[in-house]
């Protein structure tokens, strides 16, 4: 918490000396009063004495003012805001091994499923896009704010061979990067001149295992991703007991293994800055990516909360002058 006039705490100091005060004169009062009476009669005077309790209500509005002088302070705090606007490119792996049913129905829909559990969690300004990748990296669809084209771009996704997650990372570099604007004068607008940060991008991608082909190594992806400030969050899917099946010449199947490999996974998202998350079924997946579309939807800002403490320091008062109304009544 930061404060934008903190030379106004130096008021709290007051607070002890207040105490003080306020035992002093206790101290004067009880010491005056027994030189005009004798205190062992008082019981015979009065129904009830409030003892301890009588320094509640001074706590309660001490309270109350220690919280109006840090609201005078003008406190800052770092609060979650929704994010308006972002960038996101979904890149899903369709490699062979996308085909294994150790996550029910198949790795690939689950995938789809969870796609689709993110864009309900995404705001509705967010630009999605979705990238395929097997052999090569495919533009599935560019990013775009229109749903439908997105759910119809991750039904179109169909297996291939191959993993080309070097290739899938620079792609989606390539296409979620934002078109500058034209000038007043006809040139190309940059950030410097508009004034403007343009909207964050991320990656999120989903694989289960290491590069297999492509032309980009996935270390050169994570570096360009890392020098453009794109984090890139990657999900493991699959469990050590996945398998597909090859039909072969002459009616033959070979079983072919087809265990997750998250080495280069954790590569990309350490580099990048990202997140790299671990789905071993279709449930846990579609929580992942809910989870991260909760949280690309939002962002760190600094927000004044006098407010909180102006509310707060008025509920003190209130209860401090209740308490000293009820249980400091004088009895008749």
């Amino acid at each position: 918490m930061s404060f934008t006039w903190p030379l106004v705490l130096t008021a709290l100091l007051l607070l002890p000396v207040l105490v003080v005060a306020f035992l002093w004169y206790e101290r004067r009062r009880r010491a005056g009063g027994a030189r005009f009476g004798n205190p062992d009669l008082l019981p015979n005077a009065i129904d009830r004495e409030p003892g301890k309790v009588r320094y509640l209500p001074l706590a309660v509005l001490l309270l109350a003012l220690a919280a109006m002088i840090v609201g005078v302070a003008r406190p800052k705090a770092t609060v979650s805001v929704p994010r308006e606007e972002a960038t996101v490119v979904l890149a899903i792996d369709v490699s062979r091994s996308m085909k294994a049913e150790d996550i029910e129905p198949t790795r690939l829909d689950a995938a789809r499923a969870a796609a689709r559990a993110f864009l309900e969690q995404a705001p509705e300004k967010f630009r999605v896009g979705v990238v395929s990748f097997a052999t090569q990296a495919l533009v599935a669809v560019p990013p775009t704010e229109d749903r439908t084209l997105v759910l119809d771009a991750l039904d179109s996704l169909t297996p291939g061979e191959g993993t080309a997650i070097g290739d899938a990372v620079a792609l989606s570099l390539q296409v979620g990067r934002p078109e500058p604007e034209a000038s007043p004068e006809g040139g190309s607008g940059s950030e410097s001149e508009s004034g403007q940060e343009p909207p964050p991008r991320s990656i999120l991608l989903l694989s289960d295992g290491k590069r297999d082909g492509g032309a980009v190594d996935p270390a050169e992806a994570a570096k360009e991703a890392q020098a453009q400030g794109v984090p890139v969050h990657t999900v493991l899917v699959g469990t050590p007991e996945g398998v597909v099946e090859e039909r072969l010449v002459g009616g033959y199947t070979r079983i072919i293994q087809v265990p997750p490999s998250p080495e280069t996974l954790q590569q990309l998202s350490a580099a990048t800055g990202g997140q790299m998350f671990t789905a071993v079924d279709a449930e846990q997946l579609r929580a992942v990516y809910a989870d991260l579309g909760s949280r690309l939807g939002s962002r760190k800002a600094e927000r004044e909360i006098t407010d909180a403490f102006a509310g707060l320091a008025a509920v003190l008062l209130l209860v401090g002058a209740t308490l000293s109304a009820f249980l400091l009544r004088r009895v008749p």
